[in-house]
Formats: structure tokens, C-alpha cells, sequence
């Protein structure tokens, strides 16, 4: 992993069918920080992944591409971008004081769960659950070994963010 750092990479799993994009920004023995490159020529957030089934890490000549034109356009990774990725704990308790919202997901990509953290202990992660309104509704708890993928900082979050009630916030 190390050859690949600032690089846009992409990453293949045993046990997904998505594929994540992004530039290397750190990793550890159980997590991987990238910023996230949906599509195209676009940065989007940042996705922290489980290093876990990991298939295939590669850069090709198309990925090469993609960097070079987000390099030309003045977008960029820094140290700013760096967070501790030691254990979910760190993770979590880190994006809720800096970015209030994260979104989560489990091994199959078709749902994703967006909220801010309640409470995170060895048995249970638990979140306060924000609908696609930009609503609180309720609490959702998770199997901290379950979660694999990691969003912050997204457009679609930030988006939500706006249209919350001030007397949710």
C-alpha cells in the first residue's frame, strides 16, 4: 500500500461488487482513508474501508488519467485530510466531533445508514438515524464487526445537513 500513498487507486473485494476509487490518503492494519472519486473527474468526501476480503488493490493507465486531470483542476489531498484510523472508536468519535454525520454500510452495498453517533461500545454501535428529508428518526444499532464501509464529508451528507431544523441540530 505504501507505493500507492496520494495516489488514485482503485479497490476490488472478494465479497462486494462496488468498487472504490479514491486517492490513498493513509491506512492501517484494519482500515483504509481514500478520497473518494465516484465518478469521472470528482472528488466526493472521504470513504474509510475495512481492510478486509481486499481482492485487489491497482492503478492503471485510465486511473493514471483521472489523477492527472483532478491534479490539473486543483484538486488535492493534505495532511488536513488525515484522520486516526487506528480502531472504529477513533474513527467515529473523530468524524462526530469534526463532521457531525457520517454514513455506514455493511457488507452489501444496497443500503447505507446516515446518522450521528449516540453511543459506540464493544457490543454496539448505536446512531441517531437521518432520513433522506434531512429528519432524525430514531436510533439504528449495528454490529461494530459488520461495518465495513465508512462515508464523511459527502456532498449528499452535506446536502442533508442544510435542511436540518435548527432545534435538531
Amino acid at each position: 500500500m505504501e507505493q500507492y500513498l496520494r495516489q488514485l487507486i482503485a479497490i476490488e473485494f472478494q465479497d462486494k461488487k462496488e468498487i472504490f476509487t479514491g486517492f490513498l490518503i493513509d491506512y492501517s492494519d484494519d482500515w483504509i482513508l481514500l478520497r473518494n472519486n465516484p465518478v469521472d473527474y470528482i472528488l466526493d468526501g472521504f470513504v474509510i474501508l475495512k481492510n478486509k476480503n481486499i481482492e485487489a488493490v491497482h492503478r492503471d493507465h485510465d486511473l493514471e488519467f483521472t489523477e492527472k486531470v483532478i491534479r490539473l483542476k486543483g484538486l488535492k489531498t493534505n495532511a488536513e485530510d488525515i484522520i486516526p484510523i487506528r480502531d472504529l472508536n477513533s474513527i467515529v468519535n473523530f468524524i462526530t466531533k469534526k463532521y457531525g454525520i457520517f454514513q455506514i454500510s455493511k457488507k452489501s452495498a444496497k443500503s447505507a445508514y446516515l446518522g450521528r453517533l449516540i453511543e459506540l461500545n464493544n457490543e454496539e454501535l448505536t446512531i441517531d438515524f437521518l432520513d433522506t428529508k434531512g429528519q432524525f428518526g430514531g436510533e439504528l444499532s449495528f454490529n461494530p464487526e459488520k461495518i465495513r464501509v465508512i462515508e464523511f464529508d459527502t456532498d449528499y451528507i452535506n446536502s442533508l445537513k442544510l435542511v436540518i431544523p435548527q432545534d435538531q441540530k
